[in-house]
């Protein structure tokens, strides 16, 4: 099944055990429970060859000593990629299905292409990144814990109900290729948190309880901090901070932390 190899680390410290699977044959549970006796046996990094719709990719792998792997994935992942991710690396060369980053706690998730619907949903932690564009409801219910804060940025733009009920954490859409934010219901519920828009929407397009306003210079030091790092995860897009940060952004906030307080009777 594996093919162990070694490989020097970049931070010369040494070898670092790689090992690389063809996955086009294994199933989904097999796959992940090789995951999990790999991670446990001290592997530093995973290359995943001909992925195709395995799901729950990076879950499972909760370890009481914290340990890290890193999983490269070439291929498609299905959906729940990265669930309960608590602190490895993933990075996906195509595009990831529904659900990445459903409740992660830690750790990072690069996409190389577009991913689909209800990315980052209950995300309390980590950071995800995007190329291209998402689906309906991402980042629906992020929420912040303790001293995580969950971070998304998307190269593109969404589809409807981004930020649905969000309690938490950072959105960016970055609308790149000049694609511009066409979804509707954004913020709807939302009761936490920032979402950042590069270019312009229309108050028909967001929730009733969001506001709509512009940055300040804590807001700007934010975006140069994860444009910066967007940058340097995609940098065969050949962007520059400046180029994007001189445009226009929007930041939508909650107008309160309790949308629906006359819902209840306390």
């Amino acid at each position: 099944m594996a093919r162990p190899k070694k490989e020097e680390a970049d931070h010369g410290e040494g070898a670092t055990e790689i090992v690389e699977i063809d996955v086009a044959d294994i199933p989904t549970r097999e796959l992940n429970d090789h995951l999990r006796d790999l991670m446990n046996a001290g592997t530093k990094k995973v290359i995943l060859k001909n992925i195709c719709g395995q799901r729950y990719i990076g879950t499972r792998l909760y370890s009481p000593e914290r340990k890290i792997m890193e999983i490269e994935i070439f291929g498609t992942p299905g959906n729940d990629l990265g669930a309960f991710l608590y602190g490895h690396k993933i990075r996906v060369h195509g595009n990831a299905q529904d659900g990445v980053g459903n409740t992660m706690d830690a750790g990072e998730i690069v996409v190389e292409g577009r991913a689909g619907d209800v990315l980052g949903f209950s995300m309390r932690g980590g950071k995800i990144f995007v190329r291209d564009s998402v689906g309906y409801r991402t980042a629906l219910h992020m929420k912040e814990y303790e001293d995580k804060q969950p971070v998304v940025v998307i190269g593109g733009t969404s589809q409807d109900f981004l930020g649905e009920y969000m309690a938490g954490g950072i959105v960016i859409l970055l609308g790149l290729g000049d694609r511009k934010h066409k979804g509707n219901y954004l913020g709807t519920g939302m009761h936490g948190g920032v979402i950042y828009l590069r270019g312009t929407v229309d108050k028909t397009q967001v929730g009733s309880q969001v506001e709509i306003s512009q940055l300040d210079d804590i807001d700007m030091k934010i975006l140069e901090t994860y444009v910066s790092e967007f940058i340097e995860r995609f940098p065969d897009l050949g962007l520059k901070k400046e180029q994007i940060l001189k445009d226009e952004f929007v930041r939508l906030t909650p107008q309160s932390k309790r949308p629906y307080s006359k819902l209840y009777a306390y």
